[in-house]
């Protein structure tokens, strides 16, 4: 099956301006099929949530099929254990506030230092406001992975509340979420996994995974600004959640608070019709056509997905080799081509005589955008020593970016003075 970067590109209106986009990490370009259906929705379904009228029940059956969607992308077991909200951070937030209710003084919470502070600071807040300990895992300084080792000493009849990232928005190391999940529950522990930075990257199962519960933002797989958990149906119906009284105690709706993004929700749904679109493509390149048998749309974009994959592994190694030709730049993370594997295309680097903001200035001169700090992820550049000079310059690559684009970058970073 091939897979054409160039075909892929002119679904996206904003990738026609001749900019270079490497600032994917932080937020994705749409494709037209985002933009279309949250068109339509305000044109046509604009209402409220719950009313008898024509255009809230249509907005209804919208967010239904959405909700539907985003559980076929996940491989959850059904949609009622997808909760909507206005984006990662937010929801880790509301669910830890109702896991808090179930902790006591002496319970033990381990987060690590790789990952996003959306993922540590709501924990320490939970551990400060109950009184329990917080463990943190450390990553390997030399290669970027994860200490196993040390988690695995970590983890007790104590531990009740285990946090990681499915893969590091800041040293794109992805880590063995199936391992920590495993050991997590062998504690008896909950597993809260934050695959915001993975999405974009690979399939997802969290069945497989046998995931407690696992958060993703669409504005990070092309689509708009929204965000979507994942909790297994005892957990979610077990928790007692923060909301206000005429709210259904049935899940989704209790941990669903307030109005929804409803037209980004829509939206949510064209990204996922966007990614499927290219499984069915897929399809019918080997076989001609596409069976009802292989065409649901959890079998396209587990397809999609593992395409891409396939053809970021490219770009990693491409990217890699390109930056660490650039004299007096160093890559912060996996860079050993047989580990390629082991991250996602998101690459921060430093260069010496210039901090990363001044490169970030340099590129977006040159039409490249790029993200330069810490990115949120302060737990990596603190243990790195990097927080005080500025952190790093970050290069994201998503499916639409392409080889030519990363020779672009190189010239420039070459030619810096």
């Amino acid at each position: 099956m091939s897979f054409d970067p160039n075909s892929i590109r002119d679904a996206f209106p904003s990738l026609k301006s001749g900019a270079v986009y490497m600032d994917n990490p932080g937020g994705t370009q749409v494709p037209t099929q985002v933009i279309d259906r949250m068109t339509a929705y305000l044109h046509r379904t604009n209402a409220n949530h719950g009313g008898a009228f024509d255009t809230s029940q249509k907005s209804d059956e919208v967010i239904d099929e959405a909700r539907l969607a985003v559980a076929q992308f996940l491989n959850a077991p059904s949609p009622d254990e997808i909760v909507f909200g206005p984006n990662m951070t937010s929801l880790t937030f509301s669910v830890s506030r109702a896991l808090a209710r179930t902790l006591n003084p002496g319970d033990e919470i381990i987060v690590t230092r790789l990952d996003h502070d959306a993922n540590i600071s709501p924990w320490l807040l939970v551990a400060e406001d109950r009184g329990c300990k917080v463990h943190w895992v450390d990553f390997d300084v030399e290669d970027f992975t994860l200490r196993i080792d040390q988690l695995r000493d970590l983890l007790s009849e104590r531990t009740k509340v285990v946090a990681v990232g499915y893969a590091s928005n800041a040293v794109g190391t992805i880590n063995p979420v199936a391992e920590i999940i495993d050991l997590a529950h062998q504690v008896g522990a909950i597993c809260y996994v934050d695959a915001v930075q993975y999405a974009p990257h690979g399939p997802i199962n969290v069945q497989g995974l046998n995931a407690d519960f696992l958060a993703i933002s669409a504005y990070k797989f092309f689509g708009p600004h929204v965000g979507a958990l994942y909790g297994k149906r005892g957990i979610l119906e077990d928790l007692q959640a923060y909301k206000i009284r005429p709210v259904p105690e049935a899940i989704p709706d209790k941990f669903e608070t307030g109005t929804q993004n409803f037209e980004g929700i829509a939206g949510t749904l064209g990204a996922l019709e966007y990614l499927s679109e290219i499984g069915n493509r897929m399809m019918e390149e080997v076989s001609g056509t596409v069976s009802p048998q292989e065409g649901g749309m959890r079998a396209a974009l587990n397809l999609a997905m593992e395409a891409i994959q396939s053809y970021e592994l490219q770009l990693s190694r491409a990217l890699i080799k390109t930056l660490s030709s650039i004299p007096g730049l160093r890559i912060w993370g996996i860079v050993d081509e047989d580990a390629t594997a082991q991250r996602v295309p998101t690459v921060s680097f430093t260069m010496e005589g210039f901090s990363p903001y001044q490169i970030a200035i340099r590129l977006n001169k040159a039409g490249i955008y790029a993200w330069d700090g810490n990115y949120y992820a302060l737990a990596v550049t603190e243990r790195l020593g990097l927080e005080d000079s500025g952190g790093m310059l970050r290069i994201g690559l998503v499916h639409y970016n392409t080889l030519e684009e990363i020779d672009r970058l190189g010239e420039v970073l070459s030619t810096l003075k």
